[in-house]
């Protein structure tokens, strides 16, 4: 056990550790937080804070403040006798936007990206039903303006990623829910890795008059309609997921 935590410790230092940057703590968190998620501790068990430190050239408060974030996300937790110990995957916090995106950048994560977008059924279309009842015209400013980017995308004058995203929050918020909206950081988060999954297969990318027939029926405070709307969307995501054959894993 102790030459395996050493040898994943060599390699966590000569992977990590120059990507730490000036942000110390985050930097290290980040580190830890991607080794624990892709396993590289598995076999190993977690090194204690002291050959951390030493590991990655860090102070012993850098170390424990990096390790208290990871127990607070759910990945660690402190045993009497046994020290810090990884925690099981079901008790690490998937909302939690470091997590989702330590996860979603893993080797195997399509089964996740499936299992994301099936949260997003029962999330956005809701949000999107809301918005058309709620909705303010500042909200409605807000959809419009990410439909607006998309369309420039389209045309090469915009992000393509960074326009889809806007417009999936835009909705979110215009729920007038703050527990929908509370989810703009995940969906932000996590379509980053679905847009970009999607969007390099033969080319696809987001279709625009989809998203447009969402914004229409929510303008036209249509609930059943921008539910549907939303819903034929995200469903259009996951038919492209599943038409790869590649279910859950890649």
């Amino acid at each position: 056990m102790a030459e395996n935590r050493s040898s994943a410790l060599a390699t966590l230092a000569e992977d990590e550790r120059p990507e730490l940057g000036r942000n110390l703590t985050h930097g290290l968190l980040d580190s830890l937080g991607r080794a624990i998620v892709t396993g590289r501790f598995e076999h190993a068990g977690f090194p204690t804070e002291a050959e951390l430190a030493k590991q990655n050239g860090v102070s012993r408060s850098v170390t424990r403040e990096a390790v208290k974030m990871l127990t607070a996300k759910g990945l660690l937790s402190a045993r009497p006798r046994q020290g810090t110990v990884i925690q099981p995957t079901s008790s690490w916090n998937l909302f939690d936007t470091d997590v989702l995106r330590w996860l979603l950048e893993r080797q195997f994560s399509v089964e996740l990206l499936e299992q994301f977008n099936q949260l997003r059924v029962a999330i956005e279309p809701e949000a999107a039903a809301l918005a058309a009842q709620f909705a303010t015209d500042d909200d409605l400013l807000r959809i419009n303006r990410g439909l607006e980017r998309m369309e420039a995308a389209d045309r090469g004058l915009d992000d393509t990623l960074e326009a889809d995203i806007t417009f999936h929050v835009a909705i979110l918020r215009a729920s007038r829910n703050p527990f929908y909206a509370q989810f703009r950081d995940v969906v932000s988060t996590a379509l980053r890795t679905s847009i970009r999954f999607t969007n390099r297969i033969k080319g696809r990318t987001a279709n625009v008059a989809d998203h447009a027939a969402v914004r229409d029926a929510i303008a036209a405070h249509d609930p059943e309609g921008a539910r549907a709307a939303m819903r034929a969307l995200i469903a259009d995501v996951l038919d492209l997921i599943q038409e790869m054959g590649m279910p859950a894993k890649v």
